[in-house]
């Protein structure tokens, strides 16, 4: 096909070239780049009550896995295929010592080993030869983090200072209906799409501020003065916003590696360090969810964060009540399951966006050479990791 100079010059649809998407940082299955990053790091597949012994379906980096707890406690989370004939261990029975298939009765513990095969001779002469793919699995704050990657590579799961020291009164609570992303738990689209909405404070006098409904303080409807840093963990965000006492709002936000959003509450409850952490986790290359942990004194505060659009919460909205009020959810999985980038035209704006790109990319050349990405420690007594984001006031 060929495009003329003239169809160019009016811009009509015909003058578009073939949509091009940066999959090297959108496609997180196996041995594709961005998915062997995503494997260097420990991430969230479920709250710790998601662990019993009724197996239960997770999908993770485009992986089918079941995760389940055997009766002696160990929590096991394997490949949903089982190594015998195929079927999935979902309709599997969880005992003592590990889950056993519905076919043929085959046995594995909560590492993949196969403790019985019933239907061969001696209850199996050869299960000492057959290993179900599992993933190392640990809890912390009320979640259960796997880590998919090489064994040579596993680092330390991290600690992070917010989740660890409480102020008076306050104790970890966790959710994961996806409270960040305003719509339902599992969002249609590609994760980076969410991801990079983290680190572009724009968007929010605009879409939280006028077409949503003012969504937040009014104070968070006003356009801010923005600078965008890199961190040791990612790209930073400083917003100032000036009140009408003279004083001077600073709010900083962090979108860490690998999918952290560490965003202060947007009510401005408090003017204090970030009370929780959100993990964008991919389930595949066109879904995602968002588990949070975060500081309450009440049971049911992270829920009671959830946004509303004229009054009304996502899942209530009609149709044509969502185009009238659109919000991130709206905003995300409009630009499609995964973004046409080549598309996209940036301003000043998107700085932002530009640095989360291209940090991601120094992180696939730094794999590449046989280096470990940032925000990787092998260190298990290493100190928790500490958030500039937060809420403050300062006088002007």
């Amino acid at each position: 096909m060929t495009i003329s100079q003239r169809d160019r010059e009016l811009g009509t649809g015909y003058a578009l070239r073939p949509p091009t998407t940066r999959t090297e940082l959108t496609s997180v299955g196996r041995a594709t780049p961005m998915g062997e990053l995503l494997r260097r790091y420990w991430h969230p597949v479920g709250l710790r009550s998601d662990a019993t012994d009724i197996p239960r379906k997770v999908r993770v980096l485009g992986e089918d896995l079941i995760l389940f707890r055997d009766r002696g406690g160990r929590i096991g989370l394997l490949h949903a295929r089982c190594s015998h004939r195929g079927t999935t261990l979902y309709y599997g029975k969880v005992e003592d010592d590990g889950i056993r298939c519905c076919y043929h009765g085959w046995k594995f513990d909560t590492e993949g080993r196969c403790l019985e095969q019933p239907c061969e001779p001696e209850d199996g002469l050869f299960k000492d030869r057959v290993r179900q793919p599992w993933y190392p699995v640990e809890e912390r704050y009320g979640l259960i983090f796997v880590y998919m990657g090489p064994a040579e590579k596993k680092p330390a799961l991290p600690r992070y200072e917010c989740l660890e020291t409480m102020d008076e009164g306050e104790f970890v609570e966790v959710d994961d209906s996806s409270i960040g992303g305003g719509g339902p738990a599992i969002i249609p689209c590609n994760w980076l799409q969410h991801f990079e909405n983290v680190i572009d404070p724009y968007h929010v006098p605009v879409l939280h501020g006028s077409f949503s409904g003012a969504q937040f303080t009014n104070i968070m409807a006003s356009m801010p003065d923005v600078a965008f840093e890199t961190s040791p963990r990612g790209v930073l965000v400083r917003s100032i916003r000036r009140q009408d006492d003279g004083k001077v709002f600073y709010r900083v936000t962090e979108a860490a590696l690998p999918t952290l959003r560490v965003v202060p509450n947007p009510r401005v409850a408090q003017f204090a360090r970030v009370e929780s952490i959100g993990w964008t986790l991919p389930i595949d290359d066109t879904s995602f969810r968002i588990y949070v942990a975060g500081r309450v004194k009440q049971s049911g505060d992270i829920g009671r964060m959830r946004s509303k659009f004229n009054g009304k919460l996502w899942r209530d909205m009609t149709e044509g009540e969502h185009q009238q009020f659109p919000g991130d959810y709206e905003a995300q999985v409009g630009q499609g399951a995964q973004t046409i980038h080549s598309e996209e035209h940036f301003g000043q704006s998107d700085r932002g966006i530009l640095m989360i790109r291209r940090l991601l990319t120094e992180q696939l050349e730094a794999l590449t050479a046989d280096k470990d990405p940032i925000g990787v420690s092998f260190d298990q007594n290493a100190p928790p990791v500490q958030f500039e984001a937060g809420n403050f006031i300062r006088e002007s």
